[in-house]
């Protein structure tokens, strides 16, 4: 492997809302504490996200230590503390019964009246609103996959697409994080086994911040990445579990580590 560093880190405190850069994060066994704490159901607790509701990714959400704010793209804002309801919420999470619980105030509401549908703030009881769990704690991308990507595609293409935590630079051929799977990784303090592929769906068609579907990006996957042998379909990067916790900041170095 070559010299790789840490290039871009991005998350969110609301699944579904747009993710935002970060110049460091604490990254733990269940992941990133402030990232995906939240997700968002529907009348009937069945979680959506940007697939669904374009519109999720016009909100910018930002967790402080005892609130939550929420930034809309008219100017709007809707901020306020951490209260939970009393009651346990029955929801489903990709299908999986999850227990949950509501965020109180405002923010269901606001994000209801902006995607023009029915929407209440949980959180996961036992889980945080990670697709898989914690064996998915942490997810990486390269800048080399980006670029040929971008060759494909001629025409650049946002990493928040992706949505991914950990951008990787420095590396010398694409796709190189493919060979990762099965491996451990040591990012920056923290040590991540690579689990598997990142399989690929629709939101990554949407513009990161308009949500407007813009390019065909699961025809441009499949085109060159459709007959490989992954762990998920259309996949483009790698998710793992957090071996040892550890802070993870710009410019650190990303290596492959002997068992």
């Amino acid at each position: 492997m070559t010299s790789a560093t840490v290039a871009a880190l991005q998350t969110t405190p609301v699944k579904g809302l747009r993710v935002v850069l970060r110049d460091a994060i604490e990254l733990g066994p269940a992941g990133v504490a402030e990232d995906r704490r939240f997700y968002l159901v529907d009348e009937r607790g069945r979680m959506v996200n940007g697939k669904q509701l374009a519109s999720l990714n016009e909100v910018v959400a930002t967790l402080g230590d005892d609130e939550l704010e929420l930034a809309f793209p008219d100017g709007t804002r809707v901020c306020g503390p951490l209260a939970f309801g009393d009651e346990p919420l029955h929801t489903s999470f990709f299908s999986r019964p999850t227990p949950a619980r509501e965020l109180l105030g405002d923010f269901g509401p606001a994000l209801s009246e902006h995607a023009g549908r029915g929407l209440r703030v949980v959180e996961g009881v036992e889980r945080k609103a990670l697709d898989r769990g914690r064996a998915g704690a942490a997810s990486v991308i390269s800048r080399a996959s980006l670029a040929a990507l971008e060759r494909l595609a001629g025409q650049p293409v946002d990493a928040r697409r992706f949505r991914m935590l950990v951008e990787v630079d420095g590396l010398a051929e694409a796709h190189e994080e493919d060979t990762w799977v099965g491996q451990r990784l040591r990012v920056g303090a923290a040590l991540v086994r690579v689990r598997g592929h990142v399989g690929r769906c629709l939101i990554t068609q949407r513009h990161p911040e308009s949500g407007t579907t813009d390019m065909p990006m699961l025809d441009l996957l499949r085109s060159y990445r459709g007959a490989l042998d992954t762990t998920e379909p259309l996949a483009f990067g790698v998710y793992g579990e957090v071996l040892e916790p550890g802070r993870i900041a710009i410019g650190d170095e990303v290596s492959v580590t002997p068992r």
